[in-house]
């Protein structure tokens, strides 16, 4: 009878660095740094290096939600959102939060006019996106809405666009967080 082996976790990971001493922790921190493009973001973000910690995050958001048709690149709704799930695990800044998502809705509604997309669950997914957004706006600092809100009400009116009942969710939306065309 074979012995059945168990996949390392992060308990055993984590045993593994209490032997690890300030140098060496500093090696391995460099050495997941120089391994990919999403643990620099992620380390730029979490020590709020750089001009702008968002602009990685948007620009997977971007790529995934407007991709370049001419180059028969596909949409994918759960890369943009990995996306923002990546940027709150690094920092989780209730405003760049909301920002992102606010972004999210603005490149998916806008690709879907611009090319005339009719795919619903993509349409699904903007209206999630769009109520999650809200939600972010709301627990923020009233001074800090209204720029959100506004761009979110010319999502809201592109989405009367797409069909689907998009628009007439995203009014549904707004109405059940108690926002009234931008302001509050």
């Amino acid at each position: 009878m074979a012995t059945k082996k168990t996949l390392p976790s992060w308990s055993d990971v984590k045993g593994k660095l209490t032997a690890i001493d300030r140098a060496g922790l500093i090696g391995l921190v460099q050495d997941l740094y120089a391994a990919s493009k999403d643990n620099q973001a992620f380390l730029h973000a979490r020590f709020g290096l750089g001009d702008d910690v968002l602009k990685p995050y948007k620009a997977t958001i971007d790529r995934w939600l407007w991709p370049d048709v001419f180059k028969n690149q596909d949409t994918s709704v759960a890369k943009a959102k990995k996306a923002i799930a990546d940027y709150k695990k690094a920092v989780g800044q209730p405003q760049g939060l909301a920002e992102l998502m606010v972004f999210f809705c603005e490149r998916a509604v806008g690709f879907s006019n611009d090319v005339g997309l009719q795919d619903e669950g993509y349409f699904d997914a903007l209206v999630r996106m769009f109520g999650q957004a809200l939600k972010a706006i709301d627990a923020l600092p009233k001074e800090h809405r209204p720029p959100l809100l506004g761009r979110l009400d010319a999502v809201r009116s592109l989405g009367h666009d797409l069909g689907y009942g998009v628009g007439d969710d995203m009014d549904d939306l707004l109405a059940e967080h108690g926002f009234d065309g931008g302001s509050r």
